[in-house]
């Protein structure tokens, strides 16, 4: 029998979860209520309150794929990784260099 590290989410030494298991306890529970897979997680961010994120989902698949359509989504989770709420934000083509 193996122990992979990746096996057991880490805690820090402030009580919580590491930045990377809060990440991938993010993704998971967020392709669970959307059933859309982050593409990325470009913010990640330590609160009062627990952690805040972005995720930047593809909404609708076009071709050519710069006319994807994406959504950024803010997700906010406790100190353990357990979500406790996640918005829209924006919507855009992913091929627009104004998607704010």
């Amino acid at each position: 029998m193996t122990n992979r590290s990746d096996e057991t989410p880490k805690k820090t030494a402030a009580g919580g979860q590491s930045p990377p298991a809060i990440l991938r306890a993010a993704r998971e529970q967020l392709v669970e209520l959307t059933g859309r897979h982050p593409e990325s997680l470009p913010r990640l961010e330590r609160t009062d309150a627990g952690w805040v994120l972005e995720a930047e989902v593809v909404e609708l698949a076009r071709v050519p794929d710069t006319m994807s359509l994406m959504g950024l989504y803010e997700v906010t989770l406790d100190p353990d990784g357990l979500l406790t709420g996640y918005r829209r934000l924006h919507r855009y083509e992913r091929g627009r260099s104004d998607r704010r």
